[in-house]
């Protein structure tokens, strides 16, 4: 089960991407051009949305499985278990926060510039605090890209 969850979550990662970014473009090129709210930018950014949160769903029951997870004392002295067992979980529950956030006024809004303004600086900061917190091969973490 673990193995199967953990491809899956590290595979969804490249589709949470594609929607975060293609939310981002629509939403930046809104804002800029001060174009109307669509039904098309309400969809990317709401595939966007339910896409960060299963994979919130799949990375919350990899937390309690996953052997690079540790409650144990000495967890923040070792840089891998720390990452897995605080920053990585922290950033990302941040992260989808501040996605929610952003969907969630943007759609209370009357103002399709101030739509487009908010889902682009909300979805643009999260996904910054997502790229960060993504355990890319190059950081010695112990994960692969896929």
């Amino acid at each position: 089960m673990y193995e199967g969850l953990l491809h899956a979550h590290s595979g969804l990662r490249w589709i949470v991407l594609v929607l975060i970014v293609w939310a981002l473009f629509k939403a930046v090129t809104g804002w800029t051009g001060k174009k109307d709210y669509q039904k098309s930018d309400r969809l990317a950014a709401l595939l966007a949305l339910i896409f960060t949160h299963i994979q919130l769903l799949i990375g919350l029951v990899l937390y309690f499985i996953s052997p690079k997870v540790s409650f144990q004392s000495g967890v923040m002295e070792s840089q891998v278990l720390r990452f897995y067992t605080v920053e990585h979980m922290s950033m990302m529950i941040i992260a989808i926060a501040l996605i929610t956030i952003g969907f969630s006024t943007a759609k209370r809004m009357s103002d399709s510039v101030a739509k487009h303004k908010r889902i682009a600086i909300m979805y643009g900061i999260g996904l910054l605090v997502i790229i960060a917190s993504i355990p890319w091969p190059f950081r010695g973490l112990g994960a692969g890209w896929f």
